[in-house]
């Protein structure tokens, strides 16, 4: 009941403030001076320049503090983010794309009556500052004001500055509040802009052609996993949403294009947490006249590049981890990467029922149709995935799990398969594929059969 009090108390208060700013929008409008009209503002910098390039534009001064060399006049936009009213001068904080700098507003340079307009001003509002960088008595880079301009009027407030937006639900339904209060979300979209140009970069110059292929399917193949079913009105038929990319793909390489990949959405109509979507990006991308070996030296190769080129160095920090993609990435397989872990060699397990009774000495629940490949992949899963905390390749996965994969022509129980993993989590998978068709019918039967599921 207390709770239920406190969460309609906010509400009013909530309520109250957005009133006392759609007042202020009244006012201002009935002034003649209403923010929306504006359509264009003169933006010359980012606070970033500004910081970067503060010892070019901030002038020179002699001993006394007079200008020597006159500082360059600035003009930055972007959201008020604190206020600081000090009588007849004042400090707000600007965010822009950039990040954050300080503004210093007197009403000497302002005037009285745009200075009484800046202290009626909110939290969130977007203005527009002219003026001149210097810094503070304390050493802070600032910009002086010598003219503002309302851009645009903030109605709702923000989440109060104190705790910022920690609700994981509403940072994640509202990523545009997410943006504005926590700094390092904005870092974490533009460090996926330049990882994807970047992508783009290595592909290219391994003369990859990217292409699109059709998002409405009639099968959604490839993956295992629900797909969104829609409507064509043209056709009067159901289609579904593409749940992968790959099947398109491989048609371009039996076309003859050689080397594709594609950068596209997906989606899956499955659950949903912080780290599944039921639509999200997939890159895919396949090569002619290579086996798995080639793929993982793609893949190394692009990992090692991507760190170099976005975060400037192959060692990277994620929580308290340090992540070493310079170093060649380990190889395991599959079976070795158990043994290491339990000391159980599955190579010296030879059939299925020796397997079943190993996991269930083990507590593993697997179900009865399950093969000796199937619980080989049930104990990587429960004792292995998040021991890869380095780069690791885990390699020759069991047949029963990869019925689009070449068999090892030494060892036709496994195929010729990879999966990436790093800090625990799987990066990617590729295998060489298998172009036999009367093979692949045969798989598909036997899978068929078991009541199986293509785990690629």
């Amino acid at each position: 009941m207390a709770e239920n009090q406190k969460n309609s108390q906010q509400t009013q208060d909530i309520g109250q403030l957005e009133k006392v700013r759609r007042d202020k929008l009244a006012a201002l409008q009935a002034a003649g001076k209403d923010p929306f009209k504006i359509t264009t503002y003169d933006q010359t910098h980012h606070t970033k320049e500004v910081r970067d390039n503060f010892d070019a534009l901030a002038g020179k001064l002699d001993e006394e503090g007079n200008y020597i060399e006159e500082p360059t006049t600035v003009s930055l936009a972007g959201r008020m983010m604190s206020k600081r009213v000090m009588g007849k001068a004042s400090f707000a904080n600007l965010q822009d794309r950039d990040g954050r700098i300080q503004l210093y507003i007197s009403r000497n340079d302002l005037g009285d009556e745009n200075y009484a307009e800046f202290k009626h001003l909110d939290i969130g509002d977007i203005i527009g500052v002219k003026g001149f960088p210097f810094r503070t008595k304390t050493g802070e880079i600032s910009v002086h004001v010598k003219e503002l301009t309302l851009l645009a009027k903030s109605l709702e407030p923000l989440p109060e500055k104190f705790h910022g937006l920690v609700d994981t639900d509403i940072r994640y339904r509202q990523r545009y509040v997410d943006l504005i209060m926590n700094e390092e979300v904005k870092e974490t979209f533009k460090k996926r802009s330049e990882i994807i140009r970047e992508i783009r970069n290595f592909l290219s110059a391994r003369d990859f052609m990217e292409v699109e292929t059709p998002m409405l399917v009639s099968n959604a193949g490839g993956a295992a996993a629900r797909p969104f079913v829609t409507h064509y009105n043209a056709l009067d038929e159901d289609v579904k949403l593409r749940i992968s990319l790959e099947l398109y793909l491989k048609r371009l390489i039996v076309g003859g294009l050689e080397r594709v990949y594609e950068i596209g959405r997906v989606f899956r109509n499955e659950g949903v947490d912080t780290r599944h979507n039921p639509e999200f990006t997939l890159m895919e991308l396949y090569q002619a006249y290579t086996d798995y070996n080639g793929m993982m030296e793609l893949t190394e190769s692009m990992f090692r590049y991507l760190a170099e080129k976005v975060c400037g160095s192959t060692t990277i920090t994620y929580g308290d981890k340090q992540i070493d993609l310079g170093k060649p990435f380990r190889k395991l397989t599959m079976v070795e990467a158990i043994k290491e872990e339990t000391g159980i060699d599955f190579d010296a397990v030879k059939t299925d029922e020796e397997a079943k009774a190993l996991a269930k000495e083990r507590g593993i629940e697997y179900e009865e149709r399950h093969k000796k490949g199937d619980i080989v992949n049930l104990f990587f899963d429960t004792y292995c995935e998040d021991k890869m905390i380095q780069p690791t390749f885990i390699m020759d996965h069991p047949i029963e799990i990869s019925p689009l994969t070449k068999k090892k022509p030494d060892d036709p129980s496994k195929v010729e398969r990879f999966e990436l993993y790093i800090n625990g989590w799987e990066m990617c998978n590729a295998y060489s594929e298998l172009n036999d068709p009367i093979d692949q019918r045969e798989r598909f039967a036997a899978q068929d059969a078991r009541g199986g599921k293509s785990h690629r």
